[in-house]
């Protein structure tokens, strides 16, 4: 038996480098961009896929949303169609036949997509849900560059059910917090379905003296089990890559973009009982402002005044077994938009601006922040937050700035400044006055978006603290291709080095991290690839020279036509402990600092087709786990009642074997979700999730209704409980409307 699987395995990693008979070749009818003749600087370069352009002619009467294509306009507006596969393969025309025509007045544009069925039956939807999760949904998606760089730009969208999509696009993300105003309707037919959109041009930014913005359009039919783009995009990348984007040419540039001002107040109630501490019951009446300042088609001014971040959606609970601090991400609007400018320096584990440590201890005051496009490459960002005095936490003002210059076809080199400042500082105050870092980058991104990366480099500044260890480094590097992905990353932390608005878990250290990913495409039978992935990653502590970690791990996968894919994992582990550190994480009893440890895991990862209305995944395996042995197992199932919601369940199991003192120690962790759209602006959400290992029971249930658009009524319920006898530890309910006035 372990023959033949060596053999298999000997195989397998030979055929990845043979490609696959077919792969690449386009069809005999394929349309493909045609070459730059023209001598042009690398700056003003276009898109790949500059040559699909589509023409936006202007209305000669009104647009009616209804589904209904049959206004003289649209008979004669231009066709995009002849679609191209992305997935599951990108060497033909889409086998979905769509059709996306575009037309624009004075105050905004329109968009009217037909997507004929070619497999009978139910379009899958997940709910009616904003913002769908677009791999669970039959779906159109348009990506919109209004600047022409290849970077930034919006994004629109609507499922097969009428749910909308918007987002603000930067750093290669879409950032689906951001909203705007736009209106939507989708109509269904036996044999395909039809949407209409109107965007006003006073609901996003851009540049006023072009006739044409770069633009991509996306659909996925689940049905077919095919994602496609108007224009061709390499399967390796998202349908979002601006890289691969066409244009559209407008008959003349859009309006020139007067004063635009948004005021968003919202007034909100929130009663409370902590019965763990024997607290009496608190009611708080709050009310706050928001303000919007367009102060051009490409610069934003955003205020706050008060803001109250009661709704936003709560944490996902994680059974933690590290030894550094978690990572939780920002769910907060007001610091998501445009957070590329500001987040998105350094990498994961070195990052000098960190919204989350704004107002979690303190509340926020006010705050401003300005935002956008200076001129045809710069890039600013500005931003300043005032908290308040709360218990042992004095004033402080946190200020960012960011600068970007746009350098060659997609690259850009960026700065950044980060200040924290201690507010009326008592006499006999014992902390630091201020901490500051500082940041240069350089992010690059090849015209074809074959290589990405960045590098970068940081230094923090604190009072008496002025030492040559006080900086960090790093080189990220992505190189995508078909049937491979190189990827490589070298961090530095200095010993002193301090970012107290970033995140930075641990410090003193220099890692390596290359991996190599090779893929093999079949041509026929249920699978679409299958590959391997090789990692190894160092770890040494420069103040005494010392390898303190490696890691190394080989992972086998096979991805199928149905979606389901299967891997299969392997590690070895080799870590020196740098404190006392409790292998369960309960601070009961340490492991001693300086100790190493050694072993080996193995797991299984699988994922069931997310087109069937029951959908799971899970990992399950084992392996050593520092002095003794770790059995877990992770994942979820969801089953959704389309397109009115779903219910999903999340889970995580480890069983940590270990000697005395720690004996046997089993973690639960639990979360069942239910989630129901009543209508595309009507929704009702109650996340219940059990955490053994944090002895707690916590019920979260939020009812959101949009009756204007971006304008909300939000009610939120939220309770504790000890789990093992269900005595409650704190209780909120929380009333919050806000209103959206141009």
């Amino acid at each position: 038996m372990t023959k033949i699987f060596l053999a298999f395995v000997c195989v397998s990693l030979c055929s990845l480098f043979t490609p696959a008979k077919g792969v690449e070749i386009p069809t005999k009818n394929e349309k493909r961009s045609q070459p730059i003749q023209k001598k042009e600087s690398l700056s003003t370069l276009g898109t790949i896929n500059q040559n699909y352009q589509i023409h936006a002619k202007k209305l000669s009467s009104a647009i009616k949303l209804d589904g209904i294509v049959d206004e003289a306009d649209w008979k004669k507006a231009e066709l995009a169609n002849n679609f191209y596969q992305v997935l599951p393969y990108d060497t033909s025309h889409s086998i979905a036949k769509s059709e996306v025509r575009m037309a624009y007045d004075d105050k905004a544009f329109y968009l009217a997509v037909v997507f004929h069925d070619t497999v009978p039956g139910t379009r899958p939807v997940e709910s009616l849900r904003k913002d769908f999760i677009f791999t669970n949904n039959d779906n159109f998606l348009v990506f919109i560059d209004p600047f022409n760089d290849q970077m930034t730009g919006y994004s629109f969208g609507v499922n097969a059910a009428g749910a909308p999509w918007d987002g603000a696009m930067g750093g290669g993300a879409v950032n689906l917090i951001w909203d705007c105003k736009w209106e939507s309707k989708t109509k269904s037919y036996p044999d395909k379905w039809i949407a209409e959109m109107r965007i006003p041009f006073k609901s996003i930014r851009y540049n006023e003296n072009v006739d044409h913005w770069n633009i991509q359009f996306s659909r996925q039919d689940l049905k077919l089990n095919e994602k496609s783009a108007w224009a061709p995009v390499p399967r390796q990348f998202p349908t979002a890559s601006l890289a691969y984007a066409g244009q559209v040419k407008w008959d003349t540039p859009p309006p020139k973009s007067g004063l635009k001002l948004a005021l968003i107040p919202y007034a909100a109630g929130n009663a409370s009982h902590d019965f763990e501490n024997k607290q009496p019951d608190r009611l708080v009446k709050n009310f706050g402002l928001d303000a919007k300042l367009g102060l051009s088609s490409a610069l934003n001014l955003d205020l706050t005044f008060n803001p109250d971040f009661s709704q936003a959606e709560v944490d996902d609970q994680v059974t933690n077994l590290a030894r550094f601090e978690l990572y939780f991400p920002e769910k907060r609007q007001f610091f998501l938009e445009n957070s590329d400018l500001f987040s998105s320096y350094g990498n994961t584990t070195i990052n000098p601006f960190f919204s989350r440590r704004i107002g979690l201890d303190a509340p926020v005051n006010a705050g401003a922040r300005l935002s956008g496009k200076m001129g045809k490459d710069w890039r600013i960002g500005l931003m300043d937050m005032q908290t308040g005095h709360e218990g042992d936490y004095l004033a402080r003002n946190f200020f960012v700035s960011t600068l970007q210059k746009k350098v060659f076809s997609r690259s850009t080199i960026g700065a950044i400044f980060v200040n924290k400042e201690q507010m009326n500082i008592p006499a006999n105050w014992q902390g630091k006055e201020y901490n500051r870092v500082a940041g240069l980058e350089y992010n690059i991104a090849a015209r074809n978006n074959f290589l990405t990366g960045k590098i970068f480099a940081q230094k923090s500044f604190s009072p008496n603290s002025l030492t040559n260890k006080e900086i960090a480094q790093g080189v990220n590097l992505v190189y995508s291709r078909k049937t491979y992905l190189l990827e490589f990353s070298q961090l530095y932390v200095g010993k002193d080095f301090n970012a107290e608005t970033g995140y930075v878990p641990r410090r003193d250290f220099i890692s390596l991290d290359p991996r190599a990913t090779l893929r093999h495409y079949t041509v026929s039978g249920p699978l679409v690839y299958h590959g391997v992935t090789a990692e190894v990653s160092p770890v040494y502590r420069p103040s005494d020279k010392l390898l303190t970690d490696i890691s190394t791990g080989l992972n086998y996968f096979f991805v199928f036509k149905s979606r389901e894919r299967i891997e299969f994992k392997g590690y070895n582990r080799n870590i020196m402990l740098l404190k006392d550190f409790d292998p369960t994480n309960k601070a009961a009893h340490f492991l001693n600092s300086g100790t190493r440890y050694e072993w080996n895991e193995f797991s299984t990862l699988y994922n069931s087709d997310n087109r069937k209305n029951l959908k799971y995944d899970f990992q399950a395996g084992y392996g050593g786990y520092f002095n003794g042995s770790r059995w877990f197992a992770v994942g979820s199932f969801n089953y959704r009642f389309q397109p009115y919601g779903y219910i999903s369940l999340i889970y995580s199991y480890n069983d940590l074997q270990l000697p005395a003192p720690w004996q046997r120690t089993k973690f639960w962790l639990i979360g069942p979700k239910v989630d129901v759209t009543f209508t595309t602006n009507l929704f009702f959400t109650t996340y219940v999730q059990y955490n053994q290992q944090a002895d707690n029971l916590n019920i979260n249930a939020r009812l959101q209704w949009r009756y204007k658009p971006v304008s909300d009524l939000y009610l939120v319920y939220t309770d504790n409980y000890f789990p093992g006898i269900m005595t409650v530890k704190n209780r909120a309910v929380v009333l919050k409307l806000s209103y959206w006035f141009n």
